[in-house]
């Protein structure tokens, strides 16, 4: 809409990748070609180069741009697609060298999330940052256009078409963050409902294209849209999920990463995002037959940094195992303490289930009440509460009338169970004096 461009299709595209050495500019080729795969564009040519660091001006060196130019044009192509981040005026250069549309990585991962966005948030969350990022853009559609002429009849205050659009994207910004902080607060609201219900929170993480919505559909019989492409989810579905000595938990399916996540696609998904900064525990999915699965790995926990999910408890699942050579089997990894890191799976075969659910079950229920406790009949009310929570595992009555019970539940659940039978907490369950200090 800010463009004077043809009104064709940009789907011809010639595709750019520079070869820096290690470093802040270096980007996967297989990757960004899946990308534009992803995004609907058909390439129909590929230019490398080498270069030490980006040109100021163009980004790439002179040469490129005239073998780009008349690559673009032998093809008739409408499109060049960088796979590196170019600055506003580097973008502008070019397009005048090409005399046609100049997209870099920035811009792509914003249109694939654009065609990928099926609910409500997920659109709003994708249209701000996309106005975030075109605001830095705009002058290059409005290159036509000068300020407006002094003159008989046309003194005063004016504006340009440049300023108007400005205006009017600022206003657009303003008006999306309030409806998102709205959508924040819902969640906000949400999370602490289940907070006070104490009901654990796990929340799938990983890179784009691992495979967490087809565990998280497996998983939960849920019917969320996974695709073997890049981003095939934007929207956090949740469902609850039931482990042993745990009871249920929430299951949260949130949106893949990607090395060099642009920052306002971050910001913007910040809502959803947040399921993970505040989970109980964080299912990290890997495709373990992936070659870049260790450089995956170190990038996913790059943004965990960035939403301050970093020091949330994590339970590395790798995913894919039918796809390895080895013939591996579905089994878990402990460390020293005996205590789960690891659980290798298949959600596609649905191998290592039982095995994912009892890690989780050892990570989240850390404080699991196991024990024979014998109930007087004046406290009667209190069989009938536990049975409603599923924690008697065997019963039987003494002479005297008394029933002793077999129970395993987590030990707040039981400590609201007491409460709720109108029974006192130290009569079933002494603490510590230390603990009812803290509490």
């Amino acid at each position: 809409m800010f463009f004077e461009r043809p009104q064709n299709g940009g789907e011809l595209a010639v595709l750019v990748h520079i070869d820096f050495p290690e470093g802040s500019n270096r980007e996967d080729l297989q990757e960004f070609q899946e990308l534009v795969l992803s995004a609907g564009a058909n390439p129909v040519e590929l230019i490398t180069s080498k270069r030490d660091v980006p040109d100021a001006k163009t980004f790439i060196g002179s040469g490129k741009v005239i073998e780009i130019g008349e690559m673009t044009r032998a093809h008739g192509a409408e499109l060049v697609i960088f796979n590196h981040a170019l600055s506003p005026s580097q973008e502008r250069n070019l397009e005048r060298e090409f005399q046609c549309r100049v997209l870099d990585r920035t811009g792509l991962i914003l249109d694939i999330f654009a065609q990928r966005a099926r609910t409500h948030e997920g659109k709003l969350q994708v249209e701000l940052a996309q106005l975030q990022y075109q605001s830095t853009r705009l002058v290059r559609g409005w290159t036509h256009l000068e300020r407006q002429k002094g003159g008989i009849g046309l003194r005063g205050p004016g504006e340009t078409q440049l300023e108007t659009d400005r205006r009017l994207l600022r206003e657009r910004v303003k008006n999306i963050n309030a409806r998102l902080a709205k959508v924040r607060s819902q969640r906000q609201q949400g999370r602490k409902a289940r907070q006070r219900s104490s009901t654990p929170t796990v929340a799938i993480v990983g890179y784009t294209n691992a495979g967490k919505s087809t565990l998280f559909n497996a998983l939960t019989e849920a019917e969320v849209y996974a695709a073997d492409q890049l981003f095939a989810t934007l929207d956090p579905t949740l469902r609850r999920l039931a482990v042993d000595d745990v009871g249920e938990v929430v299951l949260a399916d949130t949106v893949g990463f990607i090395r060099h996540l642009p920052h306002k696609l971050v910001e913007a998904f910040q809502a959803t995002l947040q399921e993970a900064a505040e989970a109980d525990l964080l299912m990290h999915v890997v495709d373990c037959a992936a070659l870049e699965r260790d450089s995956n790995i170190e990038q996913v926990n790059l943004v965990l940094d960035e939403i301050d999910a970093d020091e949330v408890l994590q339970l590395r699942v790798y995913n894919k195992i039918d796809l390895l050579d080895d013939g591996r089997s579905a089994r878990i990894d402990r460390d020293e303490s005996g205590k789960p890191v690891a659980v290798w799976v298949s959600a596609i075969e649905r191998q290592g289930f039982e095995l994912l659910k009892q890690a989780i079950g050892e990570l989240v229920a850390e404080d699991v009440f196991v024990a024979d406790i014998t109930l007087p009949p004046a406290d009667a009310k209190l069989r009938s509460v536990l049975f409603d929570l599923g924690a008697i595992q065997q019963e039987r009555y003494e002479d005297n009338g008394d029933i002793v019970l077999s129970v395993r539940l987590q030990r707040q659940d039981f400590r609201r169970a007491l409460a709720q039978a109108g029974i006192d907490v130290q009569r079933y369950l002494p603490e510590p004096l230390e603990f009812w200090q803290e509490h």
